[in-house]
């Protein structure tokens, strides 16, 4: 009787690039254009196999959320045409980042969110994976971003692309989330105003509950408690062994090495 071969299929990677590293905050509606160029060089070097790539909204997406108040659901008519324009700033920024991919011989496909995911009251609901499935198994790359969605009981939302992340990792068993920053991770204060912080290198999620309890305890407001709000989204994802790493991406070649899994300085997160 011939035995079948099993065929071993590669996890995905989820590569998560901030906002803040893809635009310029100060300038509405402007892509950082050199740090997009980098970055998509950098991903071309490490030649991942199966990677899925999810960018943030920066100076694109945040501004006119924020203006229309959109994360808090749809409240009047007039905030109709906020919920298009910033669906289609995230448009824009999106295929600035996979043209800039392609120009570096990597297969980038974009992907809009809000076609195929629903929220309710913040959270995903549902979502139509088998797209995304089909282009990893053909060897494209699924370029995802944070977007203006649809919500069962809110109207419309923001879905951050930080949740975004840690729902694809569980529901296709990524190997790992990388999550590309401005900064180099978690530290135990703000280091742009204490000298005295320290970051932290390693981090299980008990610990995490616990410097969370202690930043609520003492209603820090700073770029810490901003840092930690974006750690917990990934909380569920690695509660399921899926390890979490923030590296700072404007520094050259720290996104390359992660993806590549060597030693770059950051901050690892692991169930324990």
């Amino acid at each position: 009787m011939e035995e079948k071969a099993i065929i071993q299929v590669q996890k995905p990677t989820i590569l998560k690039l901030g906002g803040s590293v893809i635009t310029i905050k100060e300038k509405p509606l402007t892509a950082n254009l050199k740090a997009v160029e980098r970055l998509s060089h950098e991903i071309s070097e490490a030649k991942v196999s199966r990677l899925i790539l999810i960018h943030g909204g920066g100076s694109f997406g945040h501004p006119l959320a924020k203006q229309y108040a959109l994360k808090e659901g749809y409240k009047e008519k007039s905030q109709l045409v906020g919920f298009s324009k910033t669906r289609q700033a995230m448009v824009t920024l999106n295929k600035l980042v996979v043209d800039a991919l392609i120009r570096q011989n990597i297969a980038a496909v974009g992907l809009q969110p809000s076609a195929f995911v629903v929220t309710n009251s913040g959270r995903i609901s549902c979502m139509e994976e088998q797209p995304i499935k089909k282009l990893l198994e053909i060897g494209l790359v699924p370029v995802l971003y944070g977007d203006a969605v649809l919500d069962f009981d809110l109207g419309f939302t923001i879905l951050s692309g930080d949740q975004l992340a840690a729902f694809l990792a569980m529901q296709l068993g990524a190997s790992q989330i990388i999550l590309g920053m401005d900064v180099a991770g978690l530290y135990t204060s703000d280091p742009k105003s204490d000298t005295s912080a320290r970051l932290v290198r390693h981090i299980s999620l008990q610990e995490l509950r616990n410097m969370q309890h202690e930043i609520e305890e003492a209603k820090v407001t700073d770029v810490t408690r901003g840092m930690l709000g974006k750690i917990l989204e990934l909380m569920p994802a690695v509660e399921k062994s899926i390890p979490a790493l923030i590296v700072n991406a404007a520094s050259p070649n720290n996104i390359y090495k992660a993806l590549k899994g060597e030693e770059v300085t950051g901050t690892t997160i692991v169930k324990r």
